[in-house]
């Protein structure tokens, strides 16, 4: 290799090359935590750890009433967060005019998404808790971490729409089709695999929230198991933050805490690996 080649070669590969670093050195430290995580918290982990309440003070028994209260506001999460955000981002992709309102629309959408959940649930209670008058429970959680999921959702299902060709629309208006018959049949299917990743990338955020829901219906202790949507309830996230800050016997249910946080990041990775298969699985359908 000549002087002159050997200038080129470096300005073109040091980019990459420092790009490759950081994605090692970020994959090195989320390794690194998973298996400090794993290693201080497995030993804990057993049948009744997962199907016992918490008893003693915290300080014996299991969390499956935070299992279950989790498991029940993610889906309120769901029900509420994820249509709302799927058709506002086929309005503002495929009816919402190129004008100033609009701009403003996206441009407010994705500030919310930098908001701190701590307002979200302050939000939560003036408007939930207060407002509406559902009081501290399941229901006012996980209508607020709907919220909380909101830009998430509308923002990665924009940018799905928007990379499906314009020729998949014109080609259905070309045959007659009604513009709603175009999104329904060609855009959708076509955009799904992202709009879906992001509905699920948005729930594991939100399933790991602790501030939203520690105004609008987590309870400290609460060894029952949740009756409706109207009670309060345990939370991963939230037994977590007790147990490792919160507790008078830190030290003693330090082991129990690192077992809730496997659990509650086997949980999250689950989603996300649940988000990985199911576009690969579409992508692959579309595909055929």
């Amino acid at each position: 290799m000549n002087e002159q080649d050997r200038k080129l070669f470096l300005p073109e590969t040091m980019p990459f090359i420092l790009l490759r670093l950081t994605m090692i050195l970020v994959f090195l430290a989320v390794v690194y935590i998973f298996y400090d995580i794993v290693k201080k918290g497995f030993g804990v982990i057993s049948f009744e750890f997962i199907t016992a309440p918490p008893r003693s003070g915290m300080t014996a028994g299991g969390i499956m009433p935070a299992i279950l209260g989790t498991i029940y506001v993610t889906f309120i999460t769901a029900l509420a967060g994820m249509p709302v955000g799927f058709f506002a981002a086929i309005y503002l992709n495929e009816y919402a005019k190129r004008n100033l309102l609009t701009r403003i629309i996206r441009l407010s959408i994705r500030n919310l998404a930098g908001v701190p959940s701590m307002v979200y649930g302050m939000f939560g209670v003036a408007l939930f808790v207060h407002s509406l008058s559902f009081g501290t429970s399941i229901l006012s959680a996980g209508l607020t971490l709907g919220l909380l999921t909101l830009p998430v959702i509308i923002t990665t299902a924009e940018e799905a729409l928007k990379s499906v060709p314009d020729a998949y629309r014109e080609g259905a208006l070309a045959l007659g089709a009604s513009k709603w018959h175009s999104i329904r049949t060609n855009v959708i299917p076509s955009a799904f695999p992202g709009i879906l990743t992001g509905m699920i990338l948005g729930l594991s955020r939100a399933t790991g929230e602790t501030a939203p829901i520690l105004f609008t219906g987590a309870a400290f202790f609460l060894p029952r198991l949740p009756t409706s949507i109207d009670s309060q309830f345990m939370a991963l996230p939230y037994h977590l933050f007790i147990m490792a800050t919160q507790h008078h016997a830190v030290e003693k249910v330090r082991p129990l805490a690192y077992g809730t946080a496997v659990v509650l990041v086997t949980v999250v990775l689950a989603m996300n690996f649940a988000a990985i298969v199911l576009r690969a699985y579409y992508r692959r359908k579309l595909r055929g």
